[in-house]
Parts: C-alpha cells; structure tokens; sequence
C-alpha cells in the first residue's frame, strides 16, 4: 500500500509545481499540459501490456524496478535545464508509476486471506488520492519558499526510501515469488481479457469516472482562483484536501458492499446522485461556499466507485491468471478518461462558459451508471451459471 501511494507522489507534485515550472523554464500552456497528462499517456497506452509483462517478469521484481525507476527519474528531472528534459523524465516517471500501480493489485491479493480480499482491494483504490493529495499539500506548502524542483527532490527521496523498505521487507517474503503458471502468447491473452465482456465494463465504467472526476478536480483551482478570487496557494490546498476526501469513499465502498448493498446499487446510486451535485460546482448562482462544500461532497461520494470497481476484477477476470491483465485494462480505462476529461472540459468552458462543464459530468456519470448494470446483469449470468 506504501509503495502505492509513494508512486502516487509523482502525480500529485505536478499540478502545484505549473505555475514556478512555467516561471522559471517558460514552459507554454500546451507544454504544461503535457507535463500534466504524460503519466496518463503511458498508462493509457501500455497499461496491459505491462500488466502482462508483469505476469511474466514477476511483481515483486516489477514493483522494485518501476520504484527505482521512479526515484532517479525524478532525481534528474530536478536538474532539467529545459521543458524538453523534463517531459522526457516524465515519460521515464510515467513507465515506473504504471510499472507499480499495475504489479501491486495481484501482490495484495496474495498476501491476503480469501475472506479478506474485497476488503484489501477497496483500501487499494484509496493509493491515488492519498498519494496524489498528499503531494499537491506537501507542494502546495514548499512551493512558496522554494521552486518546483523542491517537489521533485522530495518525490524522489520517498521514492529512494520505498526502495530501501521494498527490498528489506518484501524481497525476502517467499510467498510473494512467482507462481508457477502456464502461460499462453501475450497477444491471446490481451484478446481474451479484452473479448470478456466485465473487464471492458470495468475499463469503460473507471474511464467514464475519471473522465468526470479530474473535470471537477483538475479545473478546481482555476475555478477557486477566477471566479472565487482565492490566492493560488490556498486554492492548491483547497484542492488537495477535496483529492483526499475521495480516500473516504473509496473505503466506504468496501464497508457498503460487505453489508450486503450490491455494487450496482453503489456505482449507480452515487454516480445519478452526484450529477446534480457535480452540476453545482461549475453552475451559475451557486454560493460560494455552497460550491465548495459541493466539490468536497462529489469528491468524497463519487470514490466509492473505484473501490466497487477494483473488487470485481477477481469475479469477473476470465481466469485467475489473469487478473493483473485486467487491472491493466482497467488502469488504461482510467487513464484515457483522465486524458479526454480535462480538454473536454476546456473546450465546453471555451465555447459556453462555465456552466457548460455540466454536460460532460452528467454524461459521464450516465455511462458509468450504464455499466454499472451491464456488470449486474454479467454477475447475474455467473451466479446462475
């Protein structure tokens, strides 16, 4: 779970970090958007192939890699010279966080006893907004006095001592070697975790929630800063603290579903809700204070799918082998919906001012509802098989 969240780091020290990154290197806005969305790119790519590889190349080893990788990627970003340099430390970055986030979820399902499982995959989900929160606070408070290079520089350090934690208390653990499994060709495996009907629902029903959430997340600050009049500090913190509460419903989702609340009635339930609260964040005659209330409730709420999301993987995974491979197509879900939320959004608030940004969250949350009771429907189908 640490080593999770201490990946999660080199996505949350990014957003804080634009403003002195443009200062001091004059970065662009396209640029910066770039330095933005890179980690997002290469999940989105490559997120089943490197799940796949992990299969093959073990977890825990892939885990040890993908951390080191991170740790001196983000060590020599701190001594880029130009824009250029720095996204390529951030294509680097990007490689080592989707190195770790992908091999982690199948480790966790080792170490853990059967009747622990869904419990351990929803604390899981809670890596990105811990991680990621923690850093935008951690930057949101040194930036000030210091540069974006300070952000690096401590993103790289837990990193390094991850690393040291990693190999001193997992490489000896014996259950975590890898199992002996026979494996078929890479590419038929993609085609059969990709042709099952769950894993893609999972995949469409996280890209839908992400596009949303980094709509509301991603321009929050902009939004704090532009309309609310808040300093860019404060609006950092502001946001940090609204990513971190998504942490309190990614672990409500585990408590809900192991009180018997299915989790098509906990994706579908919070997604049809939060529409109109998401639609109250960026409408006009909102309050002020209303609106943030809003975005921290959405935030909170909302988090409750990835936490129903993770723990289907297991039942609706073709076979057991191939877990991680669905946890793949389920980070590059995600992560495309990351990608297309933020300039959809720009491009609605472009054209039709904030108000319309509402169009894209109701959207989204309507096709995660819609996939929420097409894996209903699919877990249905296997009870009765």
């Amino acid at each position: 779970m640490a080593a999770g969240i201490v990946a999660a780091f080199h996505v949350g020290k990014v957003p804080p970090s634009i403003p002195s990154i443009r200062e001091e290197l004059g970065a662009s806005l396209r640029q910066a958007g770039w330095l933005l969305s890179t980690v997002n790119l290469i999940t989105a790519l490559g997120g089943m192939a490197i799940a796949l590889t992990a299969d093959r190349f073990g977890h825990r080893r892939l885990v040890l890699l993908g951390t080191a990788v991170c740790c001196a990627a983000s060590l020599a970003g701190a001594f880029a010279g130009s824009v250029d340099a720095l996204l390529i430390g951030r294509v680097i970055e990007g490689l080592g966080f989707i190195a770790v986030s992908v091999a982690l979820p199948t480790l966790l399902l080792r170490v853990a006893r059967p009747v622990d499982q869904r419990f351990v995959m929803t604390l899981w989900t809670s890596y990105m907004p811990a991680g990621a929160g923690s850093m935008m606070l951690i930057a949101a408070v040194i930036l000030p006095d210091t540069s974006w290079r300070a952000a690096w520089l401590v993103a790289s350090g837990a990193s390094a001592f991850m690393l040291v934690a990693l190999l001193l208390l997992a490489r000896p653990r014996r259950e975590l070697d890898p199992l002996p499994v026979r494996r078929r060709p890479v590419l038929h495996e993609m085609a059969e975790v990709a042709s099952a009907g769950g894993p893609l629902a999972i995949a469409l029903c996280f890209g839908a929630y992400s596009c949303c959430w980094f709509a509301v997340i991603g321009f929050l600050p902009t939004l704090l800063i532009e309309r609310l009049g808040f300093a860019t500090s404060t609006a950092a913190i502001i946001t940090a603290v609204v990513t971190m509460v998504n942490v309190g419903g990614n672990l409500a989702a585990g408590w809900l579903m192991h009180h018997g609340l299915p989790r098509v009635a906990v994706i579908a339930g919070a997604a049809v809700s939060m529409t109109l609260c998401a639609a109250g964040v960026f409408i006009d005659g909102v309050p002020d204070l209303l609106r943030l209330v809003l975005a921290g409730v959405y935030s909170a709420v909302i988090g409750v799918v990835p936490g129903a999301l993770f723990t289907a993987l297991p039942v609706h995974a073709p076979r057991p082998e191939l877990i991680g491979a669905s946890t793949g197509l389920l980070m590059q879900g995600s992560n495309i919906g990351a990608l297309l939320g933020p300039p959809i959004t720009g491009a609605l608030v472009a054209s039709g001012g904030w108000p319309a940004a509402a169009w894209l969250t109701s959207a989204t949350l309507g096709i995660a509802a819609a996939a929420a009771l097409f894996l209903h429907w699919r877990e249905r189908r296997k009870v009765a098989a």
